[in-house]
């Protein structure tokens, strides 16, 4: 905590169409003043990747060889009622960023998490820009723009990225609305159990990522169409309502995930093109694909299929893979059952 008003000296411009402040400062100052707004999975407040140990050490190695230099770590000075921090003008085009003491830390790294992490006891000077004044999901959507293509980046932060900044998403992207619900709804076996990219108190339990299961709830949806005949609520409905008899069925496979395949990528899409199978044989047969016919359909092979990372699935990935998988489940469906005969 800053224990004295503390000024960022620069000169005042815009990066496009938005005012910032360009300038200079030690490295030390610019990590005390600021913070990584990591996503808090628990909450859905924040926005940022988790944090690379490697990747900030490696920076801070870098950073202090005699020919090192960087593009400018970039801020936002996020408004505040407790006047936090002001703007003074010391005769245009400088200007200085005052933050006052005892307010903590008042600038949100929007592209700098890793170059700064472990700089806290270094003295380099480095340039930085700051926004001034953007709120969080302006910031975010700066952010989003500035690392949508970035090397590392979770690709299922970036889908709660587009969640979050969507006006309408069940419309926009319908796939990933469900892929929330699964992950959102306490009835779901899935509940906090994907990975978002951010951080969570339940990070040892997840199973899956955000966007291996909007990737495959998209397959379900291609091949069923289904949006066609009900709305993004009704199709996450059904969806719960799939994974809980998945769950049900297979109770130690899913509650050792890291011996079996049901919750691996390859499981994952095999399964979700299955409940594809199961819904349009429900149409056909003018039933409703409600928990208890997908109990009793799954109920009939499920447990014949050995999902074990050891098993005939193991080693599958890749679109190939799940074709190969898809099929092994359906040839275990179509499989003669066999029924014991006693003779008296």
């Amino acid at each position: 905590m800053v224990d004295e008003e503390i000024t960022l000296e620069g000169v005042l411009g815009e990066s496009a169409h938005r005012e910032v402040l360009l300038g200079f400062a030690p490295a030390n100052l610019l990590h005390a003043l600021s913070f990584a707004d990591v996503l808090n999975e628990d909450t859905g407040r924040g926005y940022q990747r988790r944090i690379n140990p490697q990747h900030s050490l490696d920076f801070r190695k870098y950073i202090q060889q005699e020919w090192s230099s960087t593009i400018p770590l970039t801020f936002n000075a996020r408004p505040r009622p407790d006047g936090a921090w002001r703007l003074i003008s010391t005769g245009s085009p400088l200007a200085s960023l005052a933050v006052a003491p005892g307010v903590g830390k008042v600038l949100a790294q929007v592209d700098c998490q890793h170059r700064l992490g472990y700089l806290n006891d270094l003295a380099v000077n480095l340039p930085f820009m700051c926004y001034l004044g953007l709120s969080e999901r302006e910031e975010m959507e700066v952010f989003n723009t500035i690392n949508s293509k970035a090397k590392g980046l979770s690709t299922s932060l970036l889908d709660f990225h587009d969640a979050s900044l969507a006006t309408d998403l069940a419309q926009e992207r319908p796939e990933l609305f469900v892929a929330l619900q699964l992950n959102n709804s306490d009835s779901s076996p899935w509940f906090r159990q994907l990975d978002l990219g951010g951080s969570s108190t339940s990070g040892l339990h997840r199973r899956a990522s955000l966007r291996t299961m909007q990737k495959a709830i998209k397959r379900f949806l291609r091949q069923t169409r289904h949006l066609g005949r009900q709305n993004p609520e009704n199709t996450a409905h059904l969806i719960i309502d799939f994974w809980i008899c998945v769950a049900t069925l297979l109770r130690t496979a899913w509650d050792n995930p890291r011996r079996h395949l049901i919750t691996k990528g390859v499981g994952v899409y095999a399964l979700m093109s299955l409940a594809a199978d199961l819904y349009e044989e429900s149409v056909r047969a003018k039933q409703p694909c409600d928990r208890r016919f997908l109990m009793g359909r799954l109920a009939e092979f499920i447990n014949d299929i050995d999902w074990s990372s050891s098993g005939p699935l193991s080693g599958l990935g890749g679109e190939t893979g799940v074709k190969a998988a898809l099929l092994h489940l359906r040839s275990a469906r179509t499989k003669p059952k066999f029924l014991g005969v006693s003779y008296g």
